[in-house]
């Protein structure tokens, strides 16, 4: 047979056996004693055994009373935890965050998302994944990310989308190469006269079109001889001394032996983008929490 009980009667039977008097506790718990007397014999019904030995002047605990106390402010400590759990991942102060970030965004905004989390969210699990952007927005629609720094802005309604960083082009060219010797910095007709190394237009397609454009607009037909995914990968290869390219400002703190960075005279500054990109339909408070933190 089932044993039934509340945590009320719990809480009136501790208060009792605390302060072996019923009316101590009933004061204490804030009520009269008639209700406190019958918690405490409907819970003794429900376990089937006498709990404590009532007289005129105090209350003893009986042998079952005393092993059933610890239990008692056992269940009644985990009902309270149970409690705050609850309505710490309600508030998004625990729970998990899956975070895709690409390689450049990982020198800008992920540092101070990792530390926002660290400092405001100290119960939340973070799990970080480095991908290209086009493969983040398939994460997120299919549930296997929950937010993503990537770049431009997601063409799926089902996403949100947010800015949270702007940078210019800088010029990665390897030491001693003759657009370091200018006495200026080069414009991209200079750039254009050199073999360029470009990104990818599927796996790195916002920078493959922004990089396009950009030359486009100019009047310039660069002479592209390699496309790579990643930005460090495009770097790898300037250092290797394959030719010239175009990356974000922030790339320039990644250094190679034989890689070197010049401003681009004439560019349109903040050309490169990235946004952070979730789902709007979601249920998780954990995210809901570092978008607030980290909107600005």
């Amino acid at each position: 047979m089932s044993t039934q009980f509340t945590l009320e009667q719990l809480r009136g039977f501790v208060a009792v056996a605390e302060e072996r008097h019923f009316g101590r506790a009933a004061s204490r718990l804030r009520m009269t004693q008639p209700p406190l007397s019958r918690q405490v014999q409907k819970l003794e019904r429900a376990l089937e055994v006498d709990l404590l030995v009532r007289t005129s002047r105090a209350v003893h605990l009986t042998p079952a009373g005393s092993a059933f106390l610890t239990e008692a402010r056992r269940m009644l400590s985990l009902a309270e935890t149970a409690s705050l759990s609850a309505r710490s991942a309600a508030g998004g102060s625990t729970g998990s965050l899956w975070i895709g970030f690409t390689a450049v965004s990982a020198l800008t905004v992920l540092g101070g998302w990792i530390q926002t989390v660290t400092a405001k969210l100290p119960g939340v699990d973070l799990t970080l994944r480095e991908m290209v952007s086009g493969d983040q927005i398939d994460a997120l629609l299919t549930g296997r990310l929950h937010v993503g720094l990537a770049r431009g802005i997601p063409g799926s309604d089902l996403l949100s989308a947010r800015r949270v960083h702007v940078e210019s082009l800088v010029l990665a060219c390897p030491r001693e190469h003759p657009l370091t010797h200018l006495g200026r910095p080069p414009e991209l007709a200079d750039i254009g006269g050199h073999d360029v190394i470009t990104y990818t237009p599927v796996d790195a397609r916002y920078l493959h079109e922004l990089i396009v454009s950009t030359f486009h607009e100019a009047g310039v037909q660069p002479r592209y001889v390699q496309q790579v995914a990643q930005v460090n990968s495009l770097l790898a290869l300037v250092d290797a001394g394959l030719g010239v390219g175009l990356v974000p400002r922030s790339a320039a703190r990644l250094r190679l032996p034989n890689l070197a960075f010049t401003e681009i005279d004439g560019l349109r500054p903040n050309l490169v983008e990235t946004h952070c990109v979730w789902r709007t339909e979601h249920n998780n408070p954990a995210l809901d929490a570092l978008l607030r933190l980290t909107g600005k």
